[in-house]
């Protein structure tokens, strides 16, 4: 299962979504593209304002205050809970 851990500073997310093998997981794939776009999207604004720390988790820390910043965020956490309403046994979002 995908693990999304999330407040106000840092955003950190886990596992594997284990719907399908590696490759085939459509649900992998869909959080990795929502969440790689709001990345990529947030650098290109301000590469400030985030610091992503990629090892076996992928960790967000969020460094901005900036509205725009803030806005992309939420989007990708609403877009992830769509995600989950979706496919509830392999991914679940959840406030820290």
């Amino acid at each position: 299962m995908i693990k999304v851990l999330y407040n106000d500073k840092r955003i950190k997310i886990s596992g594997h979504a284990n719907f399908d093998s590696y490759g085939n997981d459509i649900v992998c794939a869909s959080a990795s593209s929502i969440v790689e776009t709001t990345i990529n999207g947030i650098l290109n604004i301000d590469n400030k304002a985030i610091k992503v720390i990629d090892n076996k988790d992928l960790v967000i820390d969020i460094l901005s205050n900036d509205i725009v910043i803030k806005k992309l965020i939420t989007n990708m956490l609403e877009l992830l809970k769509e995600l989950e309403k979706q496919y509830p046994k392999n991914i679940n979002v959840k406030e820290n």
